[in-house]
C-alpha cells in the first residue's frame, strides 16, 4: 500500500533491510529474515524480533524508498506484505514517474513532487475504500461527490454518512440531506428555487438530545451557543443519533480534552473514520467497560456462540469476545453469566468432533485443571487459528519478560499510556534495584495485623461472618474460583450481603482484574518503590500532608507500619503516572485497599481504579467525575421525577453527591458500612455507585422535597448517611470522618447497609453498563463545553484590563481566535495543531496559534490591509508578538495587538508600525526587505514648507528645530527609547505606508503627505549621518553652510541631542556612517501632515470586520490550505 511519505535514514537501517531493486530515484528493499533461504543468523534475529512484536509494531517485509540524488535522506513511500503487491507499486512508479523526474533540476522539487503524487494516490485509495465499506458503495460515491460540490470543504474533510431528513425553521420544515463528516454537521436543501446550506462544527455543539415537540414526536435537537436546530423524519433515527453522538464525542474530546483523551489507533487518521469504524469503536468501549479491561486492550473477534455452564447443566447462549490478552464471554440474558479467561492462564485450545448435539465445539483448557466448552461457532477454524496465534504472542512476551525483568518495565506499559515529566522519560526503564537498600514491603494485609476481634461468644451457632464464608466456599466449588470463575446473579446476591473480611482483598482483585496486571509485571512495584522513594516533587509534598488524615481513627494508620505502606503506594503511583500524580481522596481509597490486601496488591488495585474503573476521575480537571455527575442528574430526572420537580437546579444537588463518587462513600458513611459499598463497586463498577446514590435520595425524597435550601438538603443527607450501620460487621466500628453533632434534638433512624444496597439493586438494578457509556458520551459534550465557557470567561477577565475593546468585541474575537485553531486541527497538521491547546496551562495560554493561523486572522480583522504586502506585514507582526520565540502566540498577545490598531492613540499606532520594521520583526532574510534602493527615495534638495492651520507656511528648518527640541525633552523623560531605524528599514516602513493608503478615498492626499514626510525624514537622516561622520559641531556647521544643501545652523545642532553622542563622538568617514532616524523623528514628522493625522485617528469599525470574519473565516483558511 502507499504510505504517507516519511523521512528514513538508511545509515541506521542497513542491517535490517536488503536492497532488491534500485534505479536513479527509487529503491525496493526486503526485510531480513523474510524469504531468506539460507537462514543466516542476522535474518533469523530480525525475523524473531518481528515475531515477538505485536501486530501494531510489526514491519511489512517489503518497502519502496524515494532516493533523491545527492541527498542522505530517503523517503518511505510504499510497503507491501507480498512480493506481488510491492512489485505492482514498483511498476507503477517506473511507468508514471521515473521519466518525469529527470526534468527537475532541484532535488527538493523532486521530493515535493513525488510526495504530493503519493499523497494524492492515498486520498484516492481512501475514497474508494471508504465507499466500498458502505452498504451501497455506488450510492455513497454519489453522496460524496454532492457533499464535496455543495460545501467546497477541503478533501481532508471526510464524509462519514448521510441521511435524508427535515430541518425545521420555526414551524416550517425543509426537506433535504444531512451530511455527517468527521468535523462537521452539514445540511443541504433546495426547494422551490431556494437553496439552504448549513455547516455546524461538532466543536460548537453544546448539547445533543432527542426531543419531541407539538409537531414531531421524535426529533434530534442540535444545540450550539447561538441557536437550536431540530432535525426529524429520519428513516432510522436511532442509528443517526448514535452516529452523531459518536462523532461529536470524538471531535470534542480530541479538540478540548486532548490532555487525557487517547484516540484509538483506527481513529488517529481521520481518513479511516467510517460508519463501520464508529460502530466497532462503540463495541470496543462496551467490551472494555463490561469486563473492566485496560484501555489499550484491542478487540479482535466478536462471535456468537454458546458456553457450557455446569451450574445450570446446559449451554448458555451469548457472545464471545477475543482481545489481545483475553477471551471473554457474556450471556444474552443480562447478568446470567460472565466469563473472563486471560491468555496467560490458557494451556491449550482444541477443536472437538462436530456432531448434531455439539456443533462446531472448541475446548479451552486453563492451568487450574479446568476446561471451557464453546459450541455453535460459525467460523471455528479461523477463530482457533486466531486464538493460537495470539496465545503464542502472549507466551513470547512472557518469556522475554521473565528472562529480562527490567524490559518488562519499559514504559509505556500495555495497559496505560504513561506521560512522563522530569522524573522519567519515554526512553528510560525502571531498573531492578537488587537487594541492597530495598524498602521492606508489607507481605500481608494491614487488617490481619491490626484486626481487633470481638470477644468469643459462647453461642454454638455460627457467626454471620462464618456463614458468609461458608456460602462463598460453596459458591467457589460450584462456579469456580479466581479470575476464571463464572460470574452470575448468584454472586451478585453474595456481594450485596457483604464480602467476608478474609476474602475481601482476594475478591476485589478478581473482580477488578488487577490479578492479571500483578502476574504479568513481576517485581514492577518493588523496583518502582526503589526508584520513587526519596524523590521530591509537588505530589510527594501533598502526599506527606495527607498521610495522617487517612482513616486517622483506625489503629493501622496510627502506626508507622501503615503510614509507611501508604506513603510507598501513593508515591510509587505518582511516579508511575505523573499526569495524575496525586489527588485528594486517593489517600482514603488507598488506605482501605491496604487494609484488605498486600502492599503490592493494593498498588495494582489502585491502578485498576484510577485507570480503568474510574477513568478521568483523578486528574487536574476531574472531567470523569463531572461527567458522571451530569449523568446522575439525568438519572434523577428519569427515576426520581418527584425530586427533580422540586429541585429544579440539580447542579446544587450534584455539589453534594460529587464526594460520594470521588470517595466511593468511604468518607461519607461509617467505615464498616462503606466497605460493603466498595465490595459492590469492584463487582459492578460505577453502576453500583449510581444505584446506591439513587437509593439514598429515594430514601430521603420526602424530606428533600420539603427542604427550603441547599444547606438543609445537605443536613438531611449527611444525617441519613451517618446512621447507615453494619450490624453484621465482625470488627469494632471505626469512627467516620463525618460525625453528627450530639446536640441534635432529633434522633435519626438507623439504616442497615445491606438493606440499602439490596433496595438499590431491586429499584435501580436495571441500569446497564451500555446505558451508562451512552449517557457519558452525551454528557461529556456538555461538561467539556462548560469548561470551555469557564476558560473563555476567565481569559476575557484577565485580558480586559489591558485593552479598550468592548466585552462583546472581545468575546467575538476570542471565538474567531479559537475557531482558527480548530480549523487548523481539521485540515492542517493535526498532531502539532492539537498540541497548541493545553488545558493544564493558564487560561490565556490554553489556546495558541502559529504563523499561518495568525496570518489568516490578520487578513480577516486587521484594519491595516496592504494589498500584496499584507502577508509580509502579518509575518513581521507575528515575529514581533512571539517574544519567547516558540512560534506561537496566545490570545492576550493577539488581543493587545488588535486593540492597538483599533483603539490606540496615533502615537501608539505609529510606535507599533515602527516596531514592525525593525528587528526582531524585520529580519535580514526578509525577502520583501531586500530592496535594490541604495539612495534616498526622494531628493533631499527640494524646497520644503510645512503648512499651518491658518494657511501660513513655515520653513521646515524652523519647524524641525522646534520639533527636535520637544523630542529631546521627551526622550530625556523616557527610560528606554526604541532602536534607531536604518535606511533599509525606513524604505520598508514607507512601502508599508503607501500600501496602507491604497484604495483609500483620500489616497492622493495621503500619498502626497507621505512624500513630504519622507523627504523631511531623509534630510533629517542625512544630518545625523553627517554629524556622526564628521564628529564635531564646527565641521558640521561649516560643511552644511558651505554646501548650501541644508540651512541648519549650529544652534540647531547644539539642541539636537538626538543626533550627537557627546560621550562617544568619533571621527568616521562618510561612507562608514550609517543613515538612521528615530521613532520620535518619524512621529513628529507625521504629525505635521493633517491628512496623516486624520488617517490614523479616524474611528475604525471592528464590529463590521468581525461580522465579515464570521462569514469568511472558513473560506479564508480553505484558500490558504489549498495553496499550501
Amino acid at each position: 500500500m502507499w504510505l504517507k511519505p516519511e523521512e528514513v535514514l538508511l545509515k541506521n537501517a542497513l542491517k535490517l533491510w536488503v536492497t532488491e531493486k534500485s534505479n536513479s530515484y527509487f529503491v525496493l528493499q526486503r526485510r531480513r529474515g523474510h524469504g531468506d533461504a539460507g537462514g543466516k543468523i542476522s535474518g533469523l534475529l530480525v525475523g524473531a524480533l518481528d515475531a515477538v512484536l505485536d501486530s501494531n509494531a510489526r514491519v511489512t517485509p517489503f518497502r519502496i524508498l524515494l532516493q533523491v540524488p545527492g541527498s542522505q535522506v530517503y523517503w518511505s513511500i510504499a510497503s507491501g506484505a507480498t512480493l506481488e503487491e510491492i512489485n505492482h507499486h514498483w511498476e507503477w512508479l517506473a511507468q508514471n514517474l521515473l521519466h518525469t523526474l529527470s526534468v527537475f533540476d532541484n532535488k527538493e522539487d523532486i521530493a515535493s513532487f513525488v510526495n504530493g503524487k503519493v499523497k494524492g494516490l492515498i486520498a484516492e485509495e481512501t475514497r474508494s475504500k471508504q465507499a466500498e465499506q458502505e452498504e451501497d458503495p455506488e450510492k455513497f460515491r454519489e453522496a460524496l461527490v454532492k457533499f464535496e460540490t455543495r460545501f467546497s470543504l477541503p478533501s481532508a474533510e471526510k464524509l462519514v454518512t448521510h441521511y435524508s431528513c427535515c430541518c425545521w425553521k420555526g414551524r416550517v420544515p425543509r426537506q433535504g440531506w444531512l451530511y455527517l463528516s468527521i468535523n462537521h454537521l452539514c445540511f443541504y436543501s433546495f426547494l422551490l428555487g431556494k437553496e439552504v446550506k448549513l455547516v455546524v462544527p461538532w466543536a460548537d455543539v453544546t448539547k445533543l438530545e432527542r426531543t419531541s415537540t407539538s409537531f414531531i414526536t421524535d426529533n434530534i435537537r442540535v444545540t450550539t451557543r447561538s441557536k437550536e436546530r431540530d432535525f426529524s423524519m429520519f428513516l432510522n433515527i436511532e442509528e443517526a443519533f448514535r452516529i452523531m453522538e459518536q462523532l461529536a464525542d470524538i471531535t470534542i474530546r480530541r479538540l478540548l480534552d486532548n490532555e487525557v483523551f487517547e484516540l484509538d489507533q483506527s481513529l488517529q487518521e481521520p481518513a479511516y473514520i467510517t460508519k463501520r469504524v464508529l460502530e466497532e469503536r462503540a463495541q470496543k468501549e462496551y467490551f472494555r467497560a463490561m469486563f473492566r479491561l485496560p484501555h489499550q486492550e484491542r478487540l479482535q473477534e466478536v462471535i456468537d456462540c454458546s458456553l457450557w455452564t455446569p451450574f445450570s447443566r446446559s449451554h448458555t447462549a451469548g457472545t464471545m469476545y477475543m482481545s489481545d490478552s483475553f477471551v471473554c464471554f457474556t450471556s444474552r440474558e443480562d447478568g446470567a453469566c460472565i466469563l473472563i479467561i486471560p491468555f496467560r492462564e490458557v494451556i491449550s485450545v482444541e477443536k472437538m468432533e462436530n456432531t448434531s448435539h455439539l456443533p462446531n465445539p472448541i475446548i479451552i483448557s486453563i492451568r487450574s485443571k479446568k476446561a471451557f466448552q464453546f459450541i455453535e461457532i460459525k467460523r471455528r477454524d479461523s477463530l482457533v487459528e486466531a486464538i493460537l496465534k495470539q496465545l503464542e504472542s502472549v507466551r513470547s512476551k512472557d518469556r522475554v519478560c521473565h528472562k529480562s525483568p527490567s524490559k518488562a518495565l519499559i514504559s509505556p506499559l500495555p495497559y496505560y499510556s504513561i506521560y512522563y515529566d522530569s522524573i522519567s522519560t519515554d526512553d528510560e526503564t525502571i531498573e531492578p534495584a537488587g537487594n541492597k537498600n530495598r524498602h521492606s514491603l508489607n507481605e500481608e494485609a494491614l487488617m490481619s495485623v491490626f484486626h481487633h476481634a470481638e470477644p468469643q461468644t459462647t453461642d454454638s451457632k455460627f457467626t454471620m461472618e462464618q456463614v458468609k464464608e461458608r456460602l462463598w466456599q460453596d459458591h467457589f466449588s460450584e462456579y469456580g474460583k479466581g479470575i476464571c470463575m463464572f460470574r452470575t446473579e448468584k454472586i451478585q446476591k453474595l456481594v450485596t450481603m457483604g464480602i467476608p473480611e478474609s476474602l475481601r482483598g482476594e475478591l476485589w482483585q478478581t473482580f477488578s482484574n488487577s490479578l492479571s496486571d500483578l502476574s504479568s509485571h513481576p517485581e514492577y512495584y518493588a523496583n518502582l518503590v526503589e526508584e520513587s522513594m526519596g524523590k521530591c516533587c509537588l505530589a510527594t509534598e501533598e502526599i506527606e500532608r495527607d498521610l495522617h488524615r487517612s482513616l486517622p481513627d483506625h489503629p493501622a494508620f496510627q502506626n508507622e507500619t501503615g503510614i509507611a505502606a501508604l506513603r510507598r503506594v501513593l508515591t510509587a503511583y505518582a511516579y508511575r503516572n505523573p499526569k495524575i500524580g496525586y489527588c485528594q481522596s486517593m489517600n482514603i481509597l488507598t488506605s482501605v485497599l491496604l487494609l484488605y490486601s498486600k502492599e503490592e496488591e493494593a498498588f495494582w488495585l489502585l491502578v485498576a481504579v484510577c485507570e480503568k474503573m474510574l477513568p478521568d476521575y483523578f486528574n487536574q480537571r476531574v472531567i470523569g467525575a463531572q461527567v458522571d455527575q451530569s449523568v446522575f442528574e439525568e438519572l434523577i430526572k428519569d427515576r426520581l421525577p418527584e425530586l427533580s420537580e422540586h429541585i429544579t437546579d440539580l447542579s446544587s444537588l450534584s455539589s453534594i453527591t460529587l464526594s460520594w463518587f470521588l470517595t466511593l462513600f468511604l468518607s461519607i458513611m461509617p467505615f464498616e458500612s462503606a466497605v460493603n459499598v466498595v465490595d459492590c463497586f469492584f463487582f459492578d463498577g460505577i453502576k453500583a455507585i449510581f444505584q446506591l446514590s439513587l437509593a439514598v435520595l429515594d430514601a430521603n425524597v420526602q424530606e428533600l422535597c420539603e427542604s427550603k435550601d441547599d444547606g438543609q438538603a445537605l443536613m438531611i443527607l449527611t444525617r441519613f448517611l451517618d446512621q447507615v450501620k453494619n450490624r453484621e460487621n465482625p470488627i469494632p466500628p471505626v469512627s467516620s470522618q463525618q460525625v453528627c453533632s450530639e446536640e441534635k434534638e432529633t434522633v435519626q433512624q438507623e439504616t442497615e447497609i445491606t438493606d440499602l444496597i439490596r433496595d438499590s439493586y431491586e429499584k435501580f438494578g436495571d441500569i446497564t453498563v451500555e446505558q451508562i457509556e451512552c449517557f457519558r458520551r452525551r454528557h461529556r459534550i456538555r461538561v467539556l463545553q462548560a469548561h470551555e465557557d469557564t476558560t473563555k470567561e476567565n481569559t476575557l477577565r484577565l485580558v480586559a484590563p489591558d485593552i479598550s475593546l468592548t466585552p462583546e468585541e472581545m468575546s467575538d474575537v476570542y471565538d474567531l481566535f479559537k475557531r482558527e485553531h480548530f480549523i487548523n486541527c481539521y485540515w492542517g497538521e493535526h498532531l502539532s495543531a492539537v498540541q497548541h491547546h493545553d488545558p493544564s496551562l493558564q487560561y490565556v495560554d490554553q489556546y495558541r496559534i502559529d504563523r499561518p493561523q495568525f496570518t489568516s486572522l490578520y487578513h480577516l480583522l486587521s484594519p491595516w490591509v496592504c494589498g500584496l504586502h499584507t502577508d509580509t506585514v502579518a509575518h513581521r507582526a507575528f515575529r514581533l508578538l512571539d517574544k519567547n520565540e516558540d512560534s506561537l502566540i496566545n490570545f492576550r498577545e493577539f488581543a493587545v495587538f488588535l486593540d492597538t490598531m483599533y483603539c490606540g492613540e496615533m502615537s501608539d499606532k505609529i510606535r507599533l508600525l515602527y516596531k514592525l520594521h525593525i528587528p526582531p520583526a524585520l529580519t535580514e532574510n526578509d525577502s520583501d526587505s531586500l530592496s535594490p534602493l541604495k539612495t534616498p527615495l526622494l531628493s533631499t534638495s527640494r524646497p520644503l514648507y510645512v503648512g499651518r492651520p491658518n494657511g501660513e507656511t513655515k520653513s521646515y528648518q524652523e519647524q524641525l528645530k522646534q520639533m527636535l527640541k520637544d523630542l529631546a525633552k521627551d526622550q530625556e523623560k523616557s527610560e528606554e527609547g526604541l532602536p534607531m531605524m536604518t535606511q533599509r528599514e525606513f524604505i520598508q516602513f514607507c512601502k508599508t505606508l503607501y500600501s496602507m493608503f491604497h484604495e483609500d478615498p483620500n489616497e492622493n492626499d495621503l500619498c502626497q503627505a507621505i512624500a513630504t514626510v519622507t523627504t523631511l525624514l531623509l534630510q533629517i537622516g542625512e544630518v545625523g549621518q553627517r554629524v556622526r561622520s564628521l564628529g564635531s559641531y564646527s565641521e558640521v556647521s561649516a560643511d552644511t553652510s558651505e554646501s548650501g544643501d541644508m540651512a541648519v545652523g549650529p544652534s540647531l545642532l547644539e539642541d539636537d541631542s538626538l543626533f550627537v553622542d557627546r560621550k562617544n563622538s568619533q571621527s568616521l568617514s562618510l561612507s562608514d556612517a550609517e543613515w538612521t532616524v528615530t521613532f520620535e523623528q518619524i512621529l513628529a514628522s507625521l504629525l505635521t501632515e493633517q491628512s496623516l493625522v486624520n488617517f490614523f485617528e479616524k474611528p475604525l469599525d471592528l464590529k463590521n470586520k468581525i461580522e465579515n470574519a464570521k462569514l469568511n473565516q472558513y473560506n479564508e483558511r480553505i484558500n490558504i490550505l489549498l495553496i499550501k
